[in-house]
């Protein structure tokens, strides 16, 4: 199980993350309450470097702000609408996690993609009758609506390739809780264990 907590405003949220085993943390360069510069993401990063993925996430960024944001943070992946990857210019280096919403099921899909509702960020879950169906055809990241006390179920509905987080375990909005980041990542991992031992 692939997890990432995503909206990283603190260096306490980093090391809860690591601590926790996570795969992937999440800085946000979109309109939001947990929105960072380049230069903070990169300060914010430096302990993560190396043993989890550092991700810019970002909603229909221009060429101007993915060039701020590769010079400044360096990524290992880009996060973002998968409409705004075909008219960007993207590092070579920098992987990408297309975004895609319940209402533009039916595109070709990619490899691997972050499934999602209408809007990033705004804590309500998305449809997880499509995603299980996408799910089936992909690598699906499942995010909206998630936290500690709901993730299992959502493994159980959709066995996604992975989850993702961010207000789900906030203390406060824009403020991650260290210990609801250890919850989550417990609870998805157990999840995941429980359907593997289901399936021998």
């Amino acid at each position: 199980m692939w997890i990432k907590i995503c909206g990283m405003t603190t260096p306490q949220a980093v090391a809860a993350a690591l601590d926790a085993g996570a795969d992937a943390i999440g800085f946000v360069f979109a309109a939001s309450p947990r929105r960072v510069t380049p230069e903070q993401a990169a300060r914010l990063a430096a302990p993560a470097r190396g043993k989890m993925l550092c991700v810019a996430v970002t909603r229909h960024p221009d060429q101007r702000e993915l060039d701020e944001i590769w010079a400044g943070f360096r990524p290992d992946v880009l996060q973002t609408d998968a409409g705004d990857l075909t008219r960007l210019r993207i590092p070579e280096p920098l992987e990408r996690l297309p975004v895609l919403r319940e209402s533009h099921v039916g595109q070709t899909l990619p490899q691997r993609l972050l499934f999602e509702g209408a809007a990033s960020g705004t804590g309500r879950l998305c449809d997880w009758t499509t995603a299980r169906e996408v799910a089936r055809h992909t690598q699906l990241v499942l995010a909206g609506g998630l936290d500690p006390d709901n993730v299992a179920a959502a493994i159980e509905a959709v066995r996604p390739f992975g989850v993702d987080v961010s207000s789900g375990v906030e203390a406060r909005r824009g403020v991650k809780d260290p210990a609801a980041i250890a919850r989550f990542v417990a609870a998805a991992r157990a999840a995941q264990r429980t359907f593997e031992e289901s399936r021998l």
